[in-house]
């Protein structure tokens, strides 16, 4: 039995279960740990390949087992799954882990940085926020046609129906009403507020980071785009190809194909789903303008002659995507191509 090279690591938050093999793949560890004696027990073993599942904590046990010289390779958990043997429990999970980071075609996640985690939660915490806050405009609509008032559409609608919960001068709303009401009004424009301070931490980590400033000149990237972006991609030469990020996002359409007969669906709802609704609204944003006022975009003007307006937005993403991978990957800027007469 020779010394471990290649360690299969299931974390939790307790309980740590530890596989090891040698070289020659035989078993010469099975483990489980404390949380507290993990890094112990990994600073008496001998520099080896270590393979962990990649979830929030992941990243932090990823970068304190480099810091003690181990290298390390965090693995989507739907790729590991496959070599799961009949019935999962810890054990059956950390050998599954060491055997599906040594297969070659094996695709792995980039370590995030506690920079990169800090922005992320910003951008968790603002998204967060922005459903309460939806799901409280909504509740504040439906209580008030309830009593027969109906408002415009959007955050303006919502802003009147505040005004006139405020102003109430009448009884045109019962009293039990009344109370509910401003309980909901107060949280929302409390959390509205606490919205626009998380957009100005967001703003201000923009104007400090030149790979951000440098994204925003895309259209349809802005600075909550931008930072986003340069938070969850990292390492952009991570990947071969702009395509290759576009579909780690979820960019691409599903494939269903056999016998040389391809067929695509719509797209993939695997991937980054925050990258991909990003960039969809902010793709929206450029078509919205385009329509109003006209596009010098060649490429924009053709698809949206010919497919429907969300299939040019997903596509317009997807352009988008590969635009910033390039600009990145070769240090450039963005340089408007291939431009037109302004459409009508």
């Amino acid at each position: 039995m020779g010394e471990v090279s290649t360690i299969g690591l299931d974390i939790a938050k307790s309980i740590f279960q530890i596989h090891g093999v040698d070289v020659d793949g035989a078993v010469v560890m099975r483990k489980r740990v404390s949380r507290a004696k993990l890094l112990d027990v990994f600073a008496t073993l001998p520099r080896c390949l270590v393979g962990i599942e990649a979830c929030p904590t992941a990243h932090h046990w990823s970068r304190k087992l480099q810091a003690l010289g181990h290298t390390v390779r965090l693995m989507p958990p739907s790729y590991v799954k496959a070599y799961l043997k009949r019935s999962k429990n810890d054990a059956n999970d950390a050998a599954a882990i060491c055997e599906a980071v040594t297969r070659p075609s094996m695709r792995f996640v980039p370590i995030k940085s506690e920079q990169q985690q800090s922005g992320l939660m910003l951008h968790r915490s603002r998204q967060l926020l922005v459903r309460q806050r939806t799901m409280l405009s909504n509740a504040i609509r439906g209580h008030m046609a309830e009593l027969g008032i109906i408002s415009a559409k959007g955050r303006n609608g919502t802003a009147e129906l505040l005004k006139r919960i405020a102003n109430d001068d009448g009884d045109w709303i019962p009293a039990a009403a009344r109370f509910s009401l401003d309980v909901l009004a107060r949280q929302y424009v409390a959390i509205a507020a606490e919205i626009g301070v998380i957009e100005k931490r967001i703003h201000a980590w923009h104007r400090s980071c030149a790979e951000s400033r440098r994204l925003e000149e895309i259209p349809g990237v802005g600075p909550i785009v931008a930072t986003a972006l340069v938070a969850e991609v990292g390492d952009w030469k991570a990947f071969s190809s702009g395509r290759n990020l576009a579909a780690w996002i979820g960019l691409v359409p599903k494939q269903h194909s056999t016998g040389g007969k391809e067929r695509l669906g719509g797209i993939s709802k695997q991937g980054n789903r925050y990258l991909r609704w990003l960039l969809v609204a902010g793709a929206m944003a450029v078509i919205r303008y385009a329509r109003q006022h006209g596009t010098k975009r060649l490429w924009l003007v053709r698809i949206m002659q010919r497919r429907p307006i969300k299939v040019a937005a997903v596509a317009l993403a997807n352009k988008i995507a590969r635009i910033a991978w390039a600009m990145m990957v070769r240090a450039e800027r963005f340089k408007e191509q291939r431009l037109l007469p302004a459409a009508a």
